[in-house]
C-alpha cells in the first residue's frame, strides 16, 4: 500500500524550492516566484521558470545538485 502524505507536508515541500539546492539558492526562488507573480509574468508559470533559474545559476556556479 501506498504512503500518503499529509496535506501540511505536501504544502511544505512545494514551498522549499528546488531539490539539490542550498538556503541561498532556495531564498532565491522565492524571490523570484513572488516576484514573477507580483508582476504578472509567465502566467501560472512563476514556480517554474524561478526553478529553472535557480538551477540554471547553480550549475553555471559549477555546483552539481545536492552538493
Amino acid at each position: 500500500m501506498a504512503r500518503k502524505t499529509s496535506p501540511t507536508r505536501q504544502k511544505r515541500r512545494a514551498a522549499s524550492g528546488p531539490r539539490g539546492v542550498g538556503a541561498k539558492e532556495k531564498r532565491q526562488y522565492e524571490h523570484i516566484k513572488t516576484s514573477a507573480k507580483r508582476s504578472g509574468r509567465y502566467g501560472g508559470r512563476a514556480k517554474e521558470v524561478a526553478a529553472r533559474t535557480v538551477l540554471k545559476q547553480h550549475r553555471a556556479q559549477g555546483h552539481r545538485p545536492g552538493k
